[in-house]
């Protein structure tokens, strides 16, 4: 589909009876259903129940399921905020990030979504604007910028992936295994064959929640790829 035609306000018809459905209304329906299923149970069939639509009428909104999984990743990524910058790059590049990762953990799908497709939508139009211009101040040029961006909101995706995984694993195994889990770890015959692993998989770390973890894993990132200290 051209992509002028797919995020281009749809026009209303100067005659005859108006639409019965939108395809803002589709994409909210397609969302919905992928965070209450996952991306799998999304298929036209699947969203046009949802919306009261027999199948073959939504292919007069939305031409395929891939166009429609490009809707949903836009329509979702209208959560972010973007102000105007502060003036502290890295702060503002930071709390962009951290909506990231908060709008992947509402819509688990999404991370999964992300790495097939380049989504052209005005919303993530909009974030990647503001983050090339907060990222202005920190020296680099536009393809630099751009790389910066891509490779942070891909850390996010994969970061975010592993969150939900070990949520989940933690509610199937419980606590039980993971202590379990610890006192192998730490036994005198894999201490002493692996010190290294052994040390790194038990020590605490200084900031071990959730949250903290994110912010020492973002902030490494954005050292390491911007040159900042």
């Amino acid at each position: 589909m051209d992509p002028e035609a797919l995020w281009a306000p749809a026009a209303r018809p100067r005659r005859g009876r108006p639409p019965a459905h939108s395809r803002d209304a589709i994409t909210a329906a397609a969302v919905a259903l992928a965070d209450a299923e996952g991306l799998g149970a999304v298929t036209m069939r699947a969203v046009a129940a949802r919306i009261g639509a027999g199948t073959m009428s939504l292919y007069s909104y939305v031409p395929n399921k891939e166009t429609l999984l490009e809707l949903m990743i836009d329509e979702v990524g209208g959560a972010h905020r973007l102000p105007e910058p502060s003036g502290d790059w890295r702060a503002d590049l930071r709390r962009l990030f951290h909506e990231q990762r908060a709008i992947m953990r509402r819509h688990p799908w999404l991370p999964a979504a992300l790495p097939a497709r380049q989504t052209f939508g005005p919303n993530t139009l909009a974030a990647l604007e503001h983050a090339l211009t907060v990222l202005a101040p920190a020296g680099l040029d536009a393809s630099a910028g751009l790389e910066v961006f891509s490779l942070l909101s891909g850390f996010v995706a994969s970061h975010v992936t592993h969150e939900l995984a070990q949520e989940q694993a933690a509610d199937t195994t419980g606590r039980a295994f993971h202590d379990a889990q610890t006192r192998y770890l730490r036994s005198p015959a894999v201490t002493a064959a692996y010190p290294a692993v052994a040390r790194a998989l038990t020590e605490p770390d200084a900031a071990t929640s959730p949250d903290a973890t994110f912010d020492r894993l973002l902030d490494r990132m954005i050292n390491g790829l911007t040159g900042a200290g």
